[in-house]
């Protein structure tokens, strides 16, 4: 994990940890590294979610880059995806969304794009710590006329976006009662006109952002609203995205979550049936339930295991040429389409496989069965965090965890890439069992780590 960058990008508090000088550095670092030495006016778009701090942030950002003599095109709150499509799409030079996806809205975080649509790697991004950090190089301030201008684009950019999505459905869904959940976040600028365009029966839950009610007790992390929602109305599926909408957990027609890990099972048989599943392969992280791997291995479907986090998803794809691959918490790739998790491609790829099926998603979710998992987070200190992975006490306790599950479950413990977290996840047969174990462990982190 880098100094300034985690598993997503940069993230903190804003305007304490992820201060504006802070993103104004960050702004003038990226153009250095990321923007061709030939480009004679480099180009660069950013947006950003609801969070209240978008807008300060966004200003010093785009300052940052006009002040080394980059454009800037502001396009306002849209999906982080809806970015990773349009800097392609548009031919600029970077992508950049300020977003802190899921955490409560006063944190804040910038992620980069490359103007091939992909995130960084770590390499690009350690180069733009170490200019901001170490000042190894400084960036070229630039006067007159070579500074930068902005412009402002907003309804044009959702409307390209909506329009790209529109072409990977090949279906329409006509009288099919949708629920969907934006989590008053950037999927409310996009998502109700989507689905109304792809002929659903939309019925919309948390769309009235005001800056400060981001992810609050909605969305891909609070379930309860949509799961009632779609039970006492009767509606055929629901979709909650997370603030930036890069990620999507569905609701089956009597109220079951579908997760991550059963998108993915579904999408994979699907996919494989229209012999569009690349090398019978499917990728996920070592965090997905016991479950999918039974799944897979039941099917004929091979699965590849990465590090969590969707860079680590996609790295793997792209070395290997596979076409499916996400988290269990929702982010979910369809490299045909996007070079990014996107919660409202993946809500169509699910649309597609009820359509192709004509089965309710509760008869596609059953292919998979899900264990009991239980995931506990610590917070720690940043010391603690440095601290985790050679603290003996924590072995110990995680060593005699395992010893007690033996084959009926695992013990993962991880350090939190976007929070000051420590992660406990345990799975096994027995609930009880697995709870029990998971607080003991989490006890010895608190003890040890805060």
């Amino acid at each position: 994990m880098g100094r300034l960058f985690g598993t997503d990008g940069a993230r903190g508090v804003a305007n304490t940890e992820l201060t504006c000088e802070l993103a104004m550095k960050i702004g003038r670092a990226a153009a250095m590294v990321l923007i061709n030495e030939e480009t004679e006016r480099p180009k660069v778009l950013i947006g950003c979610d609801t969070r209240l701090s978008g807008d300060m942030l966004a200003a010093a950002l785009g300052a940052g880059l006009c002040s080394v003599g980059a454009d800037v095109r502001l396009v306002g709150v849209i999906p982080t995806p809806a970015v990773a499509y349009l800097v392609q799409a548009y031919e600029f030079d970077a992508g950049i969304v300020i977003s802190a996806s899921h955490n409560p809205f006063e944190f804040n975080g910038i992620k980069i794009f490359q103007k091939d649509g992909y995130k960084l790697p770590d390499a690009v991004e350690e180069e733009i710590e170490a200019i901001i950090l170490d000042e190894v190089r400084v960036p070229p301030v630039k006067v007159g006329a070579e500074v930068g201008r902005f412009e402002f684009a907003e309804e044009e950019a959702r409307k390209d976006y909506i329009n790209h999505l529109l072409t990977t459905s090949g279906y329409r869904f006509n009288n099919l009662k949708v629920a969907i959940d934006c989590a008053n976040g950037a999927s409310t600028t996009t998502a109700p006109k989507l689905f109304e365009y792809l002929g659903c029966d939309v019925h919309v839950l948390s769309a009235d952002p005001d800056g400060i009610n981001i992810n609050d007790n909605c969305g891909s992390t609070h379930m309860e609203q949509l799961q009632n929602y779609v039970k006492e109305n009767h509606c055929d599926v629901g979709f909650a995205f997370d603030g930036d909408a890069d990620r999507l957990m569905a609701v089956d027609e009597n109220g079951e979550i579908v997760d991550g890990d059963k998108t993915i099972a579904i999408c994979s048989l699907n996919m494989r049936d229209k012999g569009k599943l690349a090398h019978d392969t499917a990728v996920v992280t070592v965090m997905s339930n016991m479950g999918f791997f039974k799944f897979a291995e039941e099917n004929g479907i091979h699965c590849e295991k990465t590090k969590v986090g969707d860079r680590y998803v996609l790295e793997n794809m792209k070395e290997n040429g596979y076409m499916i691959g996400g988290e269990q918490s929702g982010h979910v790739i369809f490299l045909e389409y996007a070079t990014t998790g996107d919660g409202e491609l993946t809500a169509i790829q699910l649309l597609k496989a009820m359509k192709h099926s004509r089965k309710p998603l509760s008869e596609l979710a059953s292919v998979m069965k899900v264990y009991p998992q239980v995931l506990v987070n610590v917070k720690v200190s940043k010391i603690g965090k440095v601290r985790f992975p050679d603290d003996e006490e924590i072995k110990l306790a995680i060593q005699k965890a395992e010893a007690e599950l033996g084959d009926t479950g695992r013990v993962l413990v991880r350090v939190s890439g976007t929070e000051p977290l420590v992660r406990v996840m345990l799975e096994g047969e027995d609930t009880a069992q697995i709870e029990r174990l998971a607080n003991d462990i989490a006890e010895v982190i608190r003890e040890r780590l805060i």
